[in-house]
This record gives C-alpha cells, structure tokens and sequence, in this order.
C-alpha cells in the first residue's frame, strides 16, 4: 500500500489535474488542502520547490509569480520519500511507478502530439483560464463569489464566500494581471482556444478511448472558465464541452 500525499489548493484546476491522474491509475492518496497564498511557502517547508516553471501572466512577472516560481508550488505529490512537482513531474512519476493505465502514450508520434497538448495545456491555457474567469470576478466581485461557492470542481480557493469576494479579487489583479478592462480582450481569444482543443479532438490526440496526461490537463481549465456563466453560448455544441462534461459533469 502507497501512502501519497498530494497538496493542494481547493478548487484550483492545475491541482484537480493531478487528482484526476491519480484517480486514472487507481493510486490511494490523502489530499491536503492548503490555505492559497501561504502555499509556496507551506510546500517549501515540506521539502517540494517549483519543478523549474517560469511563468508570467499577460506577459508579465508578476511580483506573486515570482515568488511562487522560486520558493514553490502546487500540486505537489509526497510519495514515500519522493517530492514531485508540477503535473508534468507527476504524470511521468506516476507512469514510472505505476505503468497501467498509461498517462503518456508508448508510440513515438502519439507521444509527441499528447506532450506537445500536455504543454500547451499548461503553458498556455491554464494561465488563460485563470485571466478569463477572473476578470469576471474583478469585475463584479458580489456576484462571482457567490457563484463560484459550488460548481465543477467545488468551492474556488476559499470555503467561506466573504473571502473569495475580499480576497480573490486581489489575486487576480495583483498575481495574474488582470483587471475588468481587459475583459473583453481576454473572451476574444476563448474562441481560438476552443478550436484548438476540438481540432486535438477531432485528431484523437485528446477526447480518445484511452485518457492521456493531457486530457487531464485540458479539461480542469475548461472547467474553471466555464464557473462564468456567459461564456456557455462559446462553449455549446463543441467537443470540448463533451470533454469537460465527461471528466468534470456539473454537480447533480
């Protein structure tokens, strides 16, 4: 028997990609929820760094950022003396240890497309859906922290509403960039990341029979965006929405 730990932030999407990981290999663990913006520091203490990232947010490096690319982040995976890093570490730890089902396709070309979606999914679209789903909070704080208490993967970041409206705006302004203004900005280019994620679908490279890493990386993000509720008339009718919907339903 396995005795994982994996840290996290509740509700975050890159932290529910390693859970779904970890529930495609069938690998018990103890999920150990961290309060958000203590956790760089709480996961150094626990002997993780960042796994090498080098993020920005709208282009910039942001003071947060920084921060968390040098002290550490989540999730973050305990694992009998291993500490593992960032999805991409984890979802090779756990192909290494635990081999079937795979995460990463054996076959050479299947591979190469899988890790080149895998990395688009993490430095591209999971900074995306935190500026997208964000600037509608920043923008109307009241409302979004209240929608954002239930949904496809839970409350986000904070259980108590009060705090995702006092707090989490200032997250997203002051770590990710992003303000009410740029909101218009940032769902104009929604449509474009749709479309490369049914193109991936309709290739096979996601959405298939077999689940890969990416899939796991892809559909937590979708899944964050669509706790706006404007955004559904984008998403009706596409395969991205059938990839959400078949990883991450909507709360019965």
């Amino acid at each position: 028997m396995y005795s994982y730990k994996l840290y996290v932030i509740p509700g975050s999407h890159a932290c529910r990609s390693a859970m779904l990981m970890l529930q495609h290999k069938r690998v018990p663990y103890r999920r150990l929820d961290i309060v958000t913006l203590l956790h760089p520091l709480v996961v150094r203490l626990h002997g993780f760094d960042a796994g090498g990232q080098t993020r920005a947010a709208g282009g910039k490096r942001t003071l947060g950022i920084r921060m968390g690319d040098r002290l550490g982040t989540v999730p973050a995976l305990a694992a009998n003396g291993d500490r593992i890093s960032t999805n991409y570490g984890i979802a090779r730890f756990l192909d290494e240890h635990h081999p079937e089902p795979p995460l990463i396709p054996a076959d050479p070309a299947r591979r190469a497309a899988v890790e080149k979606a895998e990395r688009w999914a993490n430095d591209t679209l999971q900074m995306a859906a935190r500026r997208i789903a964000g600037a509608a909070l920043a923008g109307d704080p009241a409302t979004f922290g209240r929608s954002s208490g239930d949904g496809r993967m839970g409350y986000l970041l904070y259980k108590r509403e009060l705090m995702r409206r006092l707090i989490v705006p200032r997250i997203i302004r002051g770590i990710f960039a992003t303000s009410p203004a740029a909101d218009r900005e940032l769902l104009a280019e929604l449509p474009g990341l749709l479309d490369r994620v049914d193109a991936w679908i309709a290739d096979g490279v996601l959405g298939g029979e077999h689940l890969n890493a990416a899939d796991f990386m892809v559909a937590p993000s979708l899944a964050l965006i669509l706790y706006r509720p404007d955004v559904m008339p984008m998403f009706e009718g596409r395969p991205a929405l059938e990839l959400v919907d078949r990883l991450l339903p909507e709360p019965a």
